[in-house]
């Protein structure tokens, strides 16, 4: 029987679709727990002007070792709650291989 995939985590082909819950303006940017269906991330930048999804995209490219044009915001572009995609990740995330490593080897 296949491991439990997180609700906040959805493959479509060699994409990962993540639902997050964002945080602007917090002490630093990381990755945080789940919520429910949600995974957290806080971001230091605050949210004027859509800086904050900026930067959370910026993150997400460098933790997941793809270029900046393979993190796409599928939803939630102005709101904490958003919907993104990953175009084929070279790697998954050590904060979040606890979640979805699982996973980590059908990446390559």
């Amino acid at each position: 029987m296949p491991a439990q995939i997180p609700s906040f985590f959805t493959r479509d082909g060699e994409d990962i679709i993540l639902n997050i819950s964002g945080s602007p303006g917090a002490s630093r940017t990381a990755f945080g727990k789940p919520r429910g269906d949600r995974l957290k991330i806080s971001v230091a930048t605050p949210a004027e002007n859509g800086r904050a999804t900026q930067a959370m995209v910026r993150f997400l490219a460098d933790a997941f070792d793809v270029p900046l044009s393979h993190v796409t915001v599928l939803s939630g572009e102005t709101s904490i709650y958003k919907r993104l995609r990953i175009h084929a990740p070279h790697r998954i995330p050590i904060a979040l291989q606890a979640y979805i490593g699982m996973m980590a080897s059908d990446n390559h």
